[in-house]
C-alpha cells in the first residue's frame, strides 16, 4: 500500500507542478511582492492558496463537483474571473508609469499576503474547473487508500506549489537590488499583458457557453 501512496504522492506532485509554472494571477503577484518583501511573500501567497485548495477538496469529497461541472456555472466563474483579471491588469498598467520598487517590508502584514493567496486564486477560473475534472479524477483514485490516499495526493498537490512559487519568490527577492526601476516596470508590464490575454480567453469560452 505504501509503494501506492507513494505513486500518488509523486504523480500528484508532477502534475501539480508543471500547472503551477503557468503563468497567471498568482504568478503575477508573486514577482510583484517578492520584489517589496522578499523571499516570504511567495511560501505566503500558497499558504492563502492552500487553505482555499484545502476547503474545496472537502467540498468535493462531499459531491459539488457535478455541479461545478455544469455550464452554466462554468460560464459564470470564466466571465467573472475574466473581468477580476482584467481590473487586475488595467490596474497594474495605470500606475506602471509611477511603479516604482518598493524595498520597505512593513507597508502591509504577513496576513494581507495570505488573503491575496485565496483572492487571487479564486480569480482563475480554471483552477475551479481544474479541480473539478483533473482534481476530483484525482480524488476519486485517491481515496482507494481512504484518508492516506486523500492526504498523500494533497500534500503532493500543495508541495509543488510551494515549491515553484518559493523558488520564484527567492530569485526575485534575491535580486531585487539589481532591478532597476525600468526592468521591474517591464516585468508588470508583462505580467499585466498576459492577464489581459487570458481574460480575453475566459471572456471567449464563457460566452462561448452561454451561446450555444
Amino acid at each position: 500500500m505504501f509503494a501506492e501512496l507513494l505513486t500518488i504522492f509523486f504523480s500528484s506532485f508532477i502534475i501539480a507542478f508543471s500547472g503551477a509554472m503557468m503563468p497567471g494571477p498568482l504568478l503575477t503577484a508573486t514577482v510583484s511582492e517578492s520584489s517589496k518583501r522578499g523571499f516570504r511573500a511567495g511560501p505566503l501567497l500558497i499558504v492563502g492558496h492552500g487553505i482555499l485548495e484545502m476547503g474545496l477538496v472537502v467540498l468535493l469529497l462531499l459531491g459539488v463537483a457535478p455541479y461545478l461541472q455544469r455550464e452554466g456555472v462554468f460560464a459564470v466563474i470564466a466571465i467573472a474571473g475574466g473581468a477580476i483579471l482584467l481590473s487586475m491588469a488595467f490596474g497594474m498598467l495605470r500606475t506602471l508609469p509611477t511603479l516604482s520598487l518598493s524595498l520597505d517590508a512593513g507597508k502591509t502584514g504577513g496576513n494581507s499576503l495570505i488573503v491575496s493567496g485565496i483572492l487571487l486564486s479564486l480569480a482563475n477560473p480554471y483552477w475551479i474547473i481544474w479541480w473539478a475534472t483533473i482534481g476530483f479524477g484525482y480524488i476519486l483514485h485517491s481515496r482507494q487508500f481512504a484518508m492516506w490516499g486523500i492526504i498523500f495526493f494533497f500534500t503532493g498537490h500543495i508541495l509543488a506549489d510551494l515549491v515553484w512559487y518559493s523558488a520564484v519568490a527567492a530569485a526575485v527577492g534575491k535580486g531585487r537590488h539589481l532591478f532597476t526601476d525600468g526592468i521591474y516596470r517591464g516585468i508588470m508590464g508583462t505580467c499585466a499583458v498576459f492577464l489581459v490575454v487570458f481574460a480575453c480567453y475566459f471572456f471567449y469560452a464563457g460566452l462561448q457557453k452561454v451561446v450555444l
